[in-house]
C-alpha cells in the first residue's frame, strides 16, 4: 500500500470516528432539548464539514515545510522592513531566475475559516500565494518573475487572514533557458504533459509530446451513454489517445512529434513486476496496445505485436529518444508525485536511457499529484506557485520556476478544455461541496472550467524540479 493509500485509508477512519461521536451528539440532544434539533445541528454540522474541513490534508498546518537546497545555491541577504522586501547588497538580475523565499507565517483567527494568502505588491499585476487555513510555520513563496521589481526594493508583502512573522530567507536559482533546447515530455496520461510543462513545451525550439497510456479506465460517463463497461472503456482510451496527439498541436507540435504508446492505465507497475509479460487493460478487454496507436505517424518497436509489456514500453522509448535526441527531458518525479504511472513513468525513462547513445543534458520533473495535499497548488486561476507541502529534508532538491503571461495562461485553459477527460460534469456531491465553499470560505470558481485541473494549474508558475544537470 502506498504512503498516500495509508495517509487516505487513516484519514477516512478518522472521519468515521468523528461521524460516530456526531451521531451520538446528535442523539442526545434529541433526547434532552427536542425531536427536531438533530436535523438542524446536522445540516449545519454537514455544510460546516464541506465548507471546511472536507480538504484531504494529512499534516498539521502547523508543521514546518521541510527543505534542502544545495549547499551552494545562491543566498542573497535579504529583510522585512515595513512589509518591504530588501536586499543587503544590490544584485544583479536578468529577470528569468527562480526565486524563493523562506517565510514563517501566523493565520489570523479568521484564517481558519478562509485560505490565508500572502499578496505580492509592486508587481505589474499583483500576486497571492495561499496556504492552509490555520497555516503557523515554514513555508516557501515563489517570486519568480519579481527579480526587476525585488531589485528596485519595490515588492511588498503583505498578509491576508495572516501575518509574515520574524525575516524571510531568500534563495536563488540560474538555469539555461530550457525553451531554446530540444524538449521531450514524458506524459503517463494524456493531459499530464498540458498540466505540468505545457507553457515550456510550446515555447522550446523543438518538442516532443510522449504519452505512455491510453487512460481508457474509470470510463462511468460513457457507461451513461447506454455503453457496456468493455465499450465504454474503449471509448474513452481512443478519445484519450487522439487527444494525446493534437492537443499538442494547439501549442506548435508538429503531428509526427506527438506520440501515443498505447499501454494501458494503472497496469505499468504490474508491467514492471514482470517485463516480459503482457498486462491486459483492466476494464477494456483488451492485450493489444495497437487500438490505442493508430494516431501515430512512427512505427515504433511495440507495434509489431502490440504486447503491452515492459520491454516494449522500454524499447519503444529508446528508439523515440534516439530519434528525438532531446537535450530536457521532462517527467514525473517520484520525490513528489505518489501515482503508481507516475513513478513508473520515472522509472521507464531511467532504465531506457541506461546505455543509449544519445544522453540529455538535463532531466526535470514534475508533481500533478501529491501525498499529503489534493488541493495544492492551493489558491485561484492566476495565482502563483508556492513550493508544495514536504516534510523531508534528506534529499536537496532545485526548484525550476517558469512565467506564464495572461495569454500564456489562457491558451493552456483552452489546451485543458480540449481534454476529453476534463469535460464532465464533476459528481453532484463536489457541486455542492465547491458551492458551500464560495458562500462559506470564500473560494472561487475557475473561470477556464468546472474541473478542478483548471483552477490547479492554469497558474503564473509552471513548477518543475531539476533532477539532472551536466
Amino acid at each position: 500500500m502506498s504512503r498516500k493509500q495509508q495517509l487516505l485509508k487513516r484519514h477516512r477512519r478518522n472521519k468515521r470516528v468523528a461521524l460516530v461521536v456526531g451521531l451520538l451528539v446528535l442523539m442526545t440532544a434529541g433526547v434532552l432539548v427536542a425531536w427536531w434539533l438533530p436535523l438542524i445541528l446536522a445540516v449545519l454540522l454537514w455544510a460546516a464539514h464541506e465548507a471546511w474541513f472536507a480538504d484531504h490534508l494529512f499534516y498539521s498546518p502547523s508543521d514546518d515545510y521541510q527543505y534542502a537546497f544545495p549547499a551552494d545555491s545562491a543566498q542573497p541577504g535579504v529583510r522585512l522592513e515595513a512589509g518591504r522586501v530588501l536586499l543587503d547588497a544590490p544584485l544583479t538580475l536578468a529577470g528569468d531566475e527562480t526565486l524563493i523565499l523562506g517565510i514563517e507565517l501566523k493565520s489570523s483567527w479568521l484564517g481558519r475559516l478562509l485560505d490565508p494568502a500572502v499578496e505580492m505588491l509592486g508587481l505589474d499585476a499583483p500576486d497571492q500565494q495561499v496556504f492552509e487555513r490555520g497555516v503557523a510555520g515554514r513555508r516557501y513563496l515563489n517570486l519568480t518573475g519579481a527579480a526587476h521589481v525585488l531589485g528596485a526594493g519595490e515588492l511588498r508583502l503583505r498578509g491576508r487572514f495572516c501575518r509574515v512573522k520574524g525575516q524571510p530567507r531568500l534563495w536563488l536559482f540560474r538555469q539555461p533557458d530550457y525553451r531554446q533546447q530540444r524538449v521531450m515530455v514524458i506524459a503517463p496520461h494524456a493531459d499530464d504533459a498540458e498540466l505540468a510543462a505545457f507553457s515550456l513545451y510550446s515555447q522550446a525550439v523543438e518538442s516532443w509530446v510522449v504519452t505512455l497510456t491510453a487512460g481508457e479506465i474509470e470510463a462511468e460517463h460513457y457507461q451513461r451513454m447506454g455503453l457496456p463497461k468493455a465499450d465504454a472503456a474503449r471509448l474513452k482510451g481512443r478519445l484519450r489517445s487522439w487527444d494525446s496527439v493534437v492537443v499538442p498541436r494547439w501549442a506548435g507540435v508538429p503531428e509526427a512529434q506527438c506520440v501515443q504508446l498505447g499501454y494501458f492505465c494503472m497496469q505499468l507497475p504490474a508491467m514492471q513486476s514482470a517485463p516480459q509479460q503482457p498486462q491486459a487493460s483492466r476494464e477494456a478487454q483488451l492485450d493489444d496496445t495497437r487500438l490505442f496507436r493508430q494516431f501515430n505517424a512512427l512505427v515504433l518497436p511495440g507495434d509489431a505485436d502490440g504486447a503491452p509489456t515492459w520491454s516494449n514500453l522500454i524499447a519503444d522509448l529508446r528508439v523515440l529518444l534516439l530519434k528525438a535526441r532531446p537535450q530536457v527531458v521532462v517527467l514525473p518525479t517520484p520525490l513528489l508525485d505518489p501515482h503508481p504511472d507516475h513513478i513508473c513513468a520515472h522509472a521507464a525513462i531511467l532504465e531506457a536511457l541506461q546505455g543509449l547513445e544519445w544522453q540529455p543534458d538535463t532531466l526535470l520533473g514534475y508533481a500533478n499529484h501529491l501525498h499529503d495535499n489534493d488541493r495544492w497548488p492551493m489558491g485561484d486561476s492566476g495565482n502563483g506557485v508556492a513550493l508544495p507541502p514536504r516534510f523531508d529534508a534528506t534529499l536537496e532538491l532545485v526548484p525550476c520556476s517558469l512565467q506564464l503571461s495572461l495569454s500564456q495562461q489562457q491558451d493552456k485553459a483552452m489546451a485543458l478544455g480540449m481534454m476529453h477527460d476534463l469535460q464532465p460534469r464533476a459528481p453532484f456531491k463536489r457541486r455542492m461541496r465547491r458551492l458551500l465553499q464560495q458562500w462559506l470560505a470564500g473560494r472561487g470558481p475557475s473561470p477556464y472550467g468546472e474541473n478542478e485541473f483548471f483552477r490547479k494549474s492554469v497558474r503564473r508558475h509552471e513548477l518543475l524540479w531539476v533532477l539532472k544537470q551536466d
